[in-house]
């Protein structure tokens, strides 16, 4: 079922338990333009709306690319001028921070070019699966622009200070193999696999507990904060939720009566 989108650069569509987001600019590698960042959050917040959606989806249209950047054509338009630029570098950084925020799954599904601003939008992302002969960079450097803190921030937190440093300094693409062995990505299937593969897993999850899936998620998010920042109080509240919840006693009896658990999210 097709979800209305803000922009046919963007389509959105539910299928089954999945929300799936397409970023669709296949002539330009699937180069992300202002309206498309802007319409992100939109696209999440109907997402969100869907109780029959468990699992978020991230992908690129076409057989060439994920994202391969932002659409650096606009740049004379939209980065030009230091008013220009914030509200650009705020569209971004409010997508980005949609998708690391959402409280359902997300998986950022990769085949090709998967540079700059996305791979931004994959490390946003909670896991990252990608077809062999995929590739990964950040030219910031090349480019004399600077990458947005939040953005570091996460790319810090999934391949450690060391990677970071060396994906930001050489600007150079990384292939599957290199992103793989960096803990860049989760998992790498053949081209011809990725879809179903991701399918599966998304079955996976949708399976499970609801609200299990979703306190493990922002648990594990908030261990991700600086030092300091861990909010003790917040992820007791989650875990308690789940035990007083009904897909508990569901999960305890299907156990016992030797069935698959049915979760409601309550």
């Amino acid at each position: 079922m097709t979800i209305t989108s803000p922009t046919p650069s963007m389509i959105a569509n539910k299928d089954g338990a999945i929300g799936w987001m397409i970023f669709n600019n296949p002539e330009r590698l699937n180069a992300v333009s202002l309206e498309m960042w802007q319409a992100v959050p939109e696209i999440l917040a109907a997402f969100e709306k869907d109780d029959d959606i468990r699992v978020i989806v991230l992908t690129g249209a076409g057989e060439r690319a994920f994202v391969a950047g932002a659409d650096i054509s606009q740049f004379g338009e939209s980065r030009s001028s230091p008013e220009g630029i914030l509200a650009y570098e705020t569209a971004t950084e409010v997508a980005f921070e949609g998708i690391a925020n959402a409280s359902k799954p997300t998986i950022a599904m990769i085949d090709g070019y998967c540079i700059g601003g996305g791979l931004g939008i994959a490390l946003s992302c909670d896991m990252r699966i990608a077809a062999e002969g995929s590739t990964f960079g950040i030219p910031a450097a090349k480019l004399g622009l600077a990458y947005g803190a939040g953005g570091t921030g996460r790319l810090v937190h999934v391949v450690g200070p060391s990677f970071a440093k060396e994906i930001f300094f050489t600007a150079r693409r990384f292939t599957h193999d290199e992103a793989l062995a960096m803990g860049l990505v989760n998992r790498v299937t053949t081209k011809e696999a990725l879809e179903n593969f991701v399918r599966d897993y998304c079955s996976l999850i949708a399976e499970n507990a609801p609200l299990t899936v979703g306190t493990a998620k922002q648990v594990v998010d908030e261990f991700t904060k600086a030092p300091g920042n861990f909010d003790t109080d917040k992820c007791e509240a989650l875990i308690a939720r789940c035990f007083a919840s009904d897909d508990y006693k569901e999960g305890r009896a299907a156990f016992m009566e030797k069935r698959k658990p049915v979760f409601k999210g309550k």
